[in-house]
Formats: structure tokens, sequence, C-alpha cells
């Protein structure tokens, strides 16, 4: 997408700490903390006549929605430090220390807090300050960076908890009236209002894997907004604010914000309580769809998924699945020949790289999965045992 960015919508600030070291820029800066509640910002009617509103039809209105769920919006700031090094520094490394800044939202009263993972990334403190400005210290529970969602908890003695109610991502429709409830650029508790703008959009987590079935919305989302909720016309949760679509202009909001829906949320914070993290099954390839864009190509089949990369010791290495070796330039930009094209899986059709990740993803490490494949035009069958996926950025 030419002249866009994705911008994962935390907000942060640096300073250097260890030693004095030359050459080091501060990033953004914090805005104001100074207790002001921010009043709305874009207004736009929560009304009937949708998936999610009311029983009676009615609905809530913005600030209806903004009284009952904003005390539940909480402030974090995450305290991190990492080691640095510089040709500057004369081969010692330096101690640079920064603030992360963004949202949450208390999901229970045993004071459970969900946010985005990237808001705590490296962390080293977290606090969290609630709606009477009292801030006490969180223990990070669990994270799962394949989603970027991570869960919090603080002592529930003497702490205002007001959880939100979680509601579901799979009824949402287009043009659904939502809400946006969160701290861009450091001013607590502002208030956004929009529409669902699409639906099964696609973003990259911070380790570059994909998250699916994400919300596009239109309300203002911006850098401090992260982990906050998105939130339909009768109050409940139905996605976690995570990055905006800059239009490669800067950091600001465009009118394109993305969540992630809160199904994915429900579905992994029982493993986030249980072992901290989320264990997801992981084949270890790339690849692309194989559809009309590709006849010129000449391809055996016109439906599937062309492996482009097999990462090195993953479980599709060790089964023998071939990457790419020949590079060919499209128009849509450059593509990898020569590669095993994937069929199917266990049985089940593959007409997309969507269908391989859908089918991988529904499967559990250890599990032993046929991949079929057609290599220089004769079908195979590769017995594939999964592995767990990594942190790390690497094929999927």
């Amino acid at each position: 997408m030419p002249n866009t960015k994705l911008l994962p919508v935390a907000l942060a600030s640096a300073f250097i700490g260890g030693g004095t070291a030359v050459g080091v820029v501060a990033l953004t800066g914090i805005g104001g903390t100074d207790g002001t509640t921010t009043t709305i910002v874009q207004q736009a009617p929560i009304g009937s006549g949708t998936a999610n509103a009311a029983s009676d039809g009615s609905g809530l209105t913005p600030r209806e929605l903004y009284e009952r769920d904003a005390p539940g919006v909480v402030f974090i700031r995450a305290q991190v430090v990492q080691r640095t090094a510089s040709p500057f520094d004369f081969g010692t490394p330096q101690t640079q220390q920064s603030v992360s800044t963004g949202s949450g939202f208390v999901i229970n009263d045993d004071g459970s807090i969900l946010t985005n993972a990237h808001v705590i990334d490296g962390a080293v403190k977290v606090s969290v300050q609630f709606q009477d400005k009292k801030t006490v210290t969180a223990k990070v529970i669990g994270k799962d960076v394949s989603s970027d969602l991570a869960l919090l908890k603080v002592e529930s003695d003497g702490v205002d908890l007001r959880p939100l109610e979680l509601g579901s991502s799979k009824d949402v429709q287009v043009g659904d009236p939502v809400i946006a409830i969160g701290n861009p650029f450091g001013l607590d508790r502002t208030l956004t209002t929009g529409v669902v703008s699409a639906l099964q959009r696609r973003i990259n987590a911070p380790n570059d894997f994909t998250i699916s079935n994400v919300i596009q919305t239109d309300a203002a989302i911006n850098p401090g907004n992260s982990g906050g909720p998105l939130i339909d016309a009768t109050g409940k949760v139905i996605g976690v604010n995570s990055q905006i679509e800059t239009g490669g202009s800067g950091g600001g909001n465009v009118g394109i914000g993305f969540a992630v829906p809160i199904d994915t949320a429900k579905e992994i914070l029982p493993q986030l309580k249980e072992s901290g993290r989320v264990d997801r099954a992981y084949l270890g390839i790339t690849s692309i769809t194989i559809d009309g864009s590709l006849d010129a190509l000449n391809l055996p089949v016109k439906k599937g998924a062309l492996v482009q990369t097999v990462a090195q010791g993953s479980p599709a290495d060790k089964a023998g699945l071939r990457g790419g070796d020949i590079s060919a330039q499209l128009t849509t930009g450059e593509i990898q020949l020569g590669g095993d094209i994937i069929e199917s899986i266990d049985g089940k059709a593959v007409t997309s790289s969507d269908d391989v990740a859908r089918l991988v993803q529904g499967k559990k490490p250890g599990n032993t999965v046929k991949v079929g494949i057609r290599r220089d035009g004769q079908k195979k069958t590769l017995d594939v045992k999964l592995g767990s996926r990594p942190n790390a950025s690497v094929p999927g």
C-alpha cells in the first residue's frame, strides 16, 4: 500500500540513564496528564437498527455509554529499560530508559485488565491509573505477541474496579455504531465515536505474524489509545484498539483504525491466566495465494498456496516441504517460483494462503497433519508434525 503505514498506537518517551551517551534521540514526549477529563471530540449517533443494538432497539447515547464504561478504562504506564550500543559509546553499552503509555480496561472484579502486548513490551514495571487517579502497580500475568494482547492484574483491595462487559465480535456488521475510550497522547479517558468501517481485515502483530478478522473503524484512534476498548451501542466491548493507518503523513489518525476482535481475546484468556502464554501450532512457511493474477505463470493448478520460503529447522523443513528458488517479477511484486503448491491439509481443500494459516491455527502443537502438495506436476502427501509457534519474527 503506497505511502501508508500501520502504527501500533502506544505512546512512548525516552531518556538516557547509566552514563552519558552521544547521538541518542528522545522519542515522542508524553502529553499532559493533569487529570483533566477530555470531552467528546467526535460525535455520531448511536442508535437502533444494528446487530448489537439494545433489546428494545434504542441503544445508548454516547454520554450514557461514557458514563457506563469510562470508569473501567485505565491509563497504563510501562517503564522499559534497554541496553543500547552506538559508535559514540566507545564499546560500552548504555542503558536507555523509556516510558510507554497506553490504555487498558478492567475485565473482572478480581483485578484482571486487558491491554495490548506492545504497550507493555520490555517493561520492568507497569503501573495502572484508575478514574479516581489512584495509581497501583500491575503484574503482567501473560502476553501473546501473535495477537498483540496482554493480561495484567492488580490487587483488588482498595481499588474501585468497574469491569466492562465483553460482547462478541462475530455478529458485528459494517455500519454498526461504535465508540472508543482511551488515553490518546496522554489525555485520559477520551471518547470518540464512529462506525464499523469494514470487517475481516488483517494486520501484522508485533512479531509479524498475521492477526485475522480484525475490525476496522473510523472512530478516532491515536497514539495512547492502544489497549483501549472498542464498544458497541449496548456498551459491550467488541474489540481491543491496536493500530492505525497513518496514510504515510505522520503518526496521527486519518480515519482508519483497527481493533483486535474481542472473541480472539476471550479465546486466549484462559491460556494467559494458566501459563502466561499462548501455545500455537506452527508449520514454518510463507506462501502466496494462487489466483487469476498468476495465470501468466502457467502453474499446474488454478487454486492453492504456492510456498515461498521454508524456515530452517521448522516442522515443514523437517517434513521436506520446499520453498521457491527462482525469482520472478510481476506487476504486484517479486515472487519465488519452483516451490511446492499446497492443495490440502488433512483432506481439507486449500485455495489460498489464508486457508493454510486457518487450518494450521485449528491444530495444536504436536499434532501430525497430512499436507497434500503438487511438486513438479505430481501429487504427493507429506506428514508434518506441527511445532510451537515462536515469538520471533519468522515464517509462519
